[in-house]
């Protein structure tokens, strides 16, 4: 079920521009991750990304690629801006969705998270809202 308007059409930039990430209709789901992995790769305590259908996304611009392997062994390629460094899309495993970093979107109006992850590794001074799905 999608979390928004299926018509929006959006577009997520790295800094600089130069790497774009045009999503059309909602996202399939938005959700906050406080992995360790998630708060090296954002600089943060925590992560929000939207996933959206890969048919969806058009990638415009070069990009860079940085393949992680997870707790479990399930592999996540992430797409960077060489040139300001700013990671604009990611994918995992399952090829059928592509992952957006919700701060890439600049849009405060983006549909807020609904599911929050890894939640034993969420800083104590972090609160989620009590009425999204918390997974420990």
């Amino acid at each position: 079920m999608s979390v928004a308007n299926s018509s929006v059409a959006r577009v997520a930039s790295c800094s600089c521009g130069q790497l774009q990430a045009r999503v059309s209709g909602a996202p399939v789901r938005v959700s906050v991750c406080h992995c360790l992995a998630c708060q090296r790769r954002t600089g943060s305590v925590f992560g929000a990304q939207a996933r959206f259908p890969r048919a969806a996304v058009t990638i415009v611009g070069t990009c860079t690629e940085y393949v992680r392997v997870g707790d479990e062994g399930s592999r996540a390629t992430f797409a960077f801006c060489p040139r300001c460094g700013a990671t604009v899309y990611y994918a995992g495993d399952d090829a059928e969705t592509i992952a957006i970093p919700v701060g890439a979107f600049a849009d405060p109006a983006f549909p807020a998270p609904t599911v929050s992850v890894y939640e034993e590794r969420m800083h104590p001074w972090v609160h989620m809202p009590h009425d999204m799905e918390h997974i420990p």
